[in-house]
């Protein structure tokens, strides 16, 4: 079959992996009104008209295309966008970076052939080094970093056309709230609303670098509409991060507005003493299980999430989306409770019916 050759009508053909994930969606809102989307999955349909959907295994030598389907798919392709990633935890350290590596290096075979700019969604958060406590307590969230990091080499080494960018945490749409799949920022939101969380680790002067997701997938879009071919690109809050202190009062403050108990702060315990005190204690304690599930799942999510900050912030620079402002980051962690709640009448009615004293920490039913 001769290559595909695009008119100058043509619009151009972009590869999307990891569409259906967390990003996935709100990508394909940016993108689909300029690039004819071909999104590659290999379990879960999308069912997006806008899109065209290719079944393929991303750990498979040519996706597990025959080799004629590879080509045409090469010949094909305008641009590539990498977004898939193995980003649960629990996973075993070892399929991490295996699905996330070899991932990486299918996409870039793939550009290779085509021709294509590749584009590659890593995470901030490769700037954070685990200490060696770190990485045996929390190997799922240290294999994820590893990962990442090896991941970017591999396009450093590639030299292919493309960019490199690293979102923070990623939180709801600014406007509407919402995001696919629950993520563990809204469930820890959640659960502070709800007086669930006894302790977080970090100081009050902490920040948390988050990002409403419209604001990634734009700085996204406008790199690839742009025509930017290199660098690294930070789609992070910066010096507008938000203070811990500061999203534990305004998780208080939802909750008495919306006629809940107003709940008890978390006791916030600096970092250095959560692996002196706070882990130990887990570890030998006969606390509920899910409880102590739930406290370290918020040290693991904290101890990687409040290290290097804050970082710089590409947001408001040529080709790479609007400035985030603290406001806009506030205005958005309203929003995104106000999503959390939809949906939770019962929950939420059964909370305001308790009396402030009873609102002792249990299992959050999400």
């Amino acid at each position: 079959m001769p290559p595909h050759i695009p008119s100058p009508t043509d619009r151009p053909t972009l590869l999307l992996t990891g569409g259906s994930g967390v990003l996935g969606r709100a990508l394909i809102d940016e993108l689909s009104p300029d690039f004819d989307l071909v999104c590659l999955r290999r379990n879960r349909p999308l069912c997006d008209p806008r899109v065209r959907e290719l079944h393929g295994d991303l750990l498979s030598p040519r996706l597990g295309l025959a080799p004629e389907a590879w080509q045409r798919l090469a010949d094909e392709v305008d641009v590539v966008l990498h977004s898939a990633a193995e980003t649960n935890w629990r996973t075993p350290p070892e399929d991490i970076v295996r699905t996330n590596t070899s991932g990486t290096r299918a996409m870039l075979d793939l550009a290779a052939r085509a021709d294509a700019p590749l584009y590659l969604v890593s995470t901030a958060f490769v700037a954070s080094i685990p200490a060696p406590e770190d990485k045996r307590r929390f190997p799922g969230a240290a294999a994820y970093l590893a990962s990442k990091t090896a991941a970017e080499q591999m396009v450093r080494e590639a030299g292919l056309p493309g960019a490199l960018v690293r979102p923070s945490v990623v939180m709801g749409d600014s406007v509407t709230g919402r995001i696919a799949g629950q993520q563990g920022l809204t469930k820890t939101l959640g659960s502070m609303v709800l007086g669930q969380v006894p302790v977080l680790p970090g100081a009050p002067e902490a920040r948390i670098d988050m990002v409403p997701q419209d604001f990634v997938t734009r700085a996204v879009g406008d790199l690839i509409r742009g025509g930017v071919r290199e660098g690294e690109y930070w789609l992070t809050a910066g010096k507008e991060a938000p203070l811990l202190r500061e999203i534990s009062d305004l998780c208080a403050e939802f909750a008495v507005r919306h006629g809940l108990p107003e709940p008890h702060r978390p006791r916030l315990i600096p970092v250095e003493a959560v692996h002196r005190l706070l882990l130990p204690m887990l570890e030998g304690t006969s606390m509920p299980a899910s409880v102590r599930q739930r406290l370290q799942h918020y040290a693991e999510l904290l101890l990687v999430f409040q290290s290097e900050l804050p970082f710089a912030s590409s947001l408001g620079d040529p080709d790479c989306g609007p400035r985030l402002t603290h406001a806009d980051i506030r205005a958005a962690l309203v929003r995104n409770l106000e999503s959390w709640a939809e949906g939770r009448a019962g929950l939420l009615r059964r909370h305001r019916a308790a009396l402030p004293a009873a609102t002792t920490p249990r299992e959050l039913a999400s």
